[in-house]
């Protein structure tokens, strides 16, 4: 690698400075809340020369979390236009130094790079061989993203940036390329990839570390829409026609429902046919279920509302160390819900891969069982269905039609992945209760931390699963 790749430009420390300020401002940082001790620009390498410039910078935050690395497309202007004045940075060195995810002007040089398959100091940027990258499109950042970036380029293309990196290959990549060789048509056709050695916490990019995923370019779903945005409208649908059921309201959602789940069994059987599986053993089992009451003994010591129901809710773990039977695993989603899909013409598509960004990556590919997946699913048309209650807190008509929406596309997701798999998940009583059990208690550990006034919606789960 060439040393001058990596050389820092002047005033990278008082843009370290600045991004001190500035990076808990941000959605996807991770350490919201914890004390900053130190930042360092581990690299910067130079994408763009000229006025604008554009810089891939990695950045070491140390904190209360310990060392963390971030990637940054920076850019640098002598006066920024209107346009950007959101993503300023801060002054350095007679200019603006700005998040240059929201410059159209400069990302463009992103796909050009990709269309050639450059090497750019330590950066890769590598293609599929049949891909073919068109490289003027406009890009626009998609604002509602948590924990990464992602830039959608005319209607053609949309670029992940992974903004939080561990070194080795993303999860969203790994799996996506499995699925994509398979021949899965639930997910977005994978187009090219950008990579570099990495070794860690501690350390800049040099030529001896793992090759790490940094962004991966996939074909965008112009028509396609959120399934969290197609649920929520079909509760609203049945909230407005108070007299009528589930199935009586024009936007009844349960065809959908079992038609996700069915892509849902399909999109396992292509994991399981692709990447590694295994089978726990019973006592693999029972360590299992022991991770999952230690949860409960943690959420319960933060979550004062948890404690009447504790009792319940270790029953479930004790039923499923008492199992006494052998369980599959493989890779799975890993953090699925209502948000990761979308709904096209055709079919239902799958999204983002990478399991809970917030977890180490040895957890987000640990192998576990799809009925994992399905739990999430369920407990998420729960959400879809009682998120809207949160100002009718008292409404005992709209409560009714609410478990009733949730309990109708409930049974049509599990319909559907029975019909796929040839396994009802439902019949599986003792794996999916603790599993959505589990799931629950987590979801009342985050909205309590994080949005207190939805900490009804996992408590009505917590109640009726000790129920």
């Amino acid at each position: 690698m060439d040393s001058d790749s990596t050389r820092l430009p002047e005033g990278s420390d008082v843009l370290a400075g600045l991004l001190r300020e500035w990076l808990p401002n941000q959605r996807w940082y991770a350490a919201k809340g914890r004390v900053i001790r130190n930042v360092e620009v581990a690299s910067d390498i130079p994408l763009v020369e000229g006025d604008p410039s554009l810089h891939h910078l990695l950045v070491a935050v140390d904190s209360e979390n310990g060392i963390e690395h971030y990637q940054l497309l920076v850019g640098r202007r002598a006066e920024l236009p209107r346009r950007l004045v959101h993503a300023a940075i801060g002054r350095v060195n007679g200019g603006t130094a700005y998040d240059a995810a929201h410059d159209w002007e400069l990302t463009s040089f992103l796909l050009r790079h990709f269309a050639a398959g450059d090497d750019v100091g330590p950066l890769r940027f590598r293609h599929f061989e049949t891909a073919k990258i068109p490289t003027t499109l406009v890009s626009l950042v998609i604002t509602s993203e948590q924990s990464n970036t992602s830039m959608v380029f005319g209607d053609e293309l949309i670029l992940k940036v992974f903004r939080r990196l561990t070194p080795g290959i993303n999860p969203d990549l790994e799996v996506t390329l499995a699925l994509a060789k398979a021949g899965s048509k639930h997910v977005a056709g994978p187009v090219a990839w950008l990579e570099m050695p990495f070794s860690g916490p501690g350390s800049p990019p040099d030529s001896t570390g793992e090759s790490t995923t940094l962004a991966m370019l996939q074909t965008f779903l112009r028509t396609a829409t959120n399934g969290w945005d197609l649920a929520s409208t079909s509760v609203r649908d049945l909230y407005a026609e108070a007299d009528l059921h589930a199935d009586e309201v024009g936007g009844d959602f349960a065809g959908e429902a079992h038609r996700l789940g069915f892509a849902t069994a399909e999109v396992h059987r292509d994991l399981a046919q692709t990447l590694p599986t295994d089978v726990l053993t019973p006592d693999a089992v029972g360590d299992l279920a022991k991770a999952m009451m230690h949860r409960l003994e943690d959420a319960a010591e933060q979550v004062p509302a948890l404690v009447p129901y504790v009792a319940g809710l270790r029953g479930a773990f004790e039923e499923l160390a008492q199992y006494g039977a052998s369980m599959p695993v493989q890779r799975i989603h890993g953090d699925y819900h209502l948000g990761q899909v979308l709904r096209t013409s055709m079919r239902w598509v799958l999204l983002d891969f990478e399991g809970e960004p917030a977890k180490p990556l040895e957890e987000r590919t640990a192998l576990s069982s799809p009925l994992r997946d399905v739990a999430a699913m369920l407990r998420s048309f729960d959400y879809a269905a009682r998120h809207l209650l949160a100002d009718h807190p008292r409404d005992s008509q709209l409560e009714y039609r609410a478990v009733e929406w949730a309990d109708r596309n409930r049974d049509a997701f599990c319909g559907g992945y029975a019909e796929a798999s040839g396994t009802d998940p439902r019949e599986e009583i003792v794996l999916l209760r603790a599993f959505e059990t589990d799931k629950a208690i987590y979801e009342c550990v985050y909205e309590a931390r994080n949005r207190p006034s939805w900490l009804p919606i996992p408590l009505s789960a917590v109640q009726r699963l000790v129920g």
